[in-house]
């Protein structure tokens, strides 16, 4: 497959880098919020999780279709996803922490939501055609997931003792882990520079305050700021990784090249 035509002053690691990044966050919380399809406490909900999983897929098809090419080695967006080991992946680790209760499944949806839909909407405008291209596409559907998202988490949040309960913990066991979309490395600085992408730490305001009307309408504390985990946008992942990629790989690592 030939190389994309990129302008001379995108860094072109960079950029795979990028793309490996986002297109790697989609696969890994697509694939964890399909686990709740037949599961799910309600037809209704079911359906939901798995259409926001399937939006979440059809992302991570087009993020990682364009790293290949970026990449220039011929690999897939299949091979990209099936065929490389746990630290070769750059999700942030909020998405591959387990689903656990229904409350905590939608707080993570909705924390990362509430990025998601900020860094599309920033990319839309993306100096790079086929960045702007994809974002815009996903942006729609990443709309309707944070308007769904944040509907829930304030009704469950200001619901029953037992509800509130369970989000307020979610909350405080997820927040440790949502610093990490808004670190930025050298690579972010490079697209930066040549408006390919955003300074991630330039989103964290917009995300601070669509997070707190949120939390004030949900009746949920705030957790204070603290430690922060990451390291899985270096390739540094909990255990929790593993045991998705042996689910999720192991056809194509059983039948290597196998096709339907």
């Amino acid at each position: 497959m030939a190389a994309v035509a990129y302008e001379p002053a995108v860094d072109r690691a960079a950029l795979f880098e990028f793309l490996l990044r986002i297109g790697d966050n989609a696969l890994i919380l697509g694939h964890r919020v399909s686990e709740w399809c037949g599961h799910s406490p309600a037809l209704e909900e079911d359906i939901a999780l798995a259409n926001t999983a399937l939006d979440l897929i059809g992302q991570t098809q087009l993020w990682l279709g364009l790293a290949g090419e970026v990449e220039g080695k011929g690999r897939s967006a299949d091979d990209l996803a099936y065929r490389r080991d746990g630290f070769q992946f750059r999700n942030i680790l909020l998405v591959e922490r387990p689903n656990g209760d229904f409350g905590k499944t939608l707080m993570r949806q909705f924390l990362y939501d509430a990025w998601h839909y900020l860094l599309l909407k920033a990319l839309k405008g993306s100096t790079d055609r086929r960045i702007a291209e994809i974002a815009e596409k996903a942006f729609k559907e990443v709309s309707y997931h944070l308007d769904r998202s944040r509907d829930l988490i304030i009704r469950l949040g200001d619901g029953t003792a037992e509800s509130h309960r369970r989000m307020q913990e979610a909350l405080d066991d997820l927040w440790p882990f949502t610093g990490e979309m808004f670190v930025c490395d050298a690579a972010d600085e490079a697209l930066a520079l040549v408006g390919a992408i955003p300074d991630p730490q330039s989103l964290e305001a917009g995300w601070d305050e669509i997070v707190a009307d949120a939390l004030a309408e949900a009746t949920l504390k705030r957790p204070a700021d603290g430690y922060m985990h990451k390291g899985g946008r270096r390739g540094v992942h909990t255990e929790h990784l593993g045991y998705i990629l042996a689910e999720m790989q192991f056809l194509q690592r059983a039948y290597p090249g196998a096709t339907w």
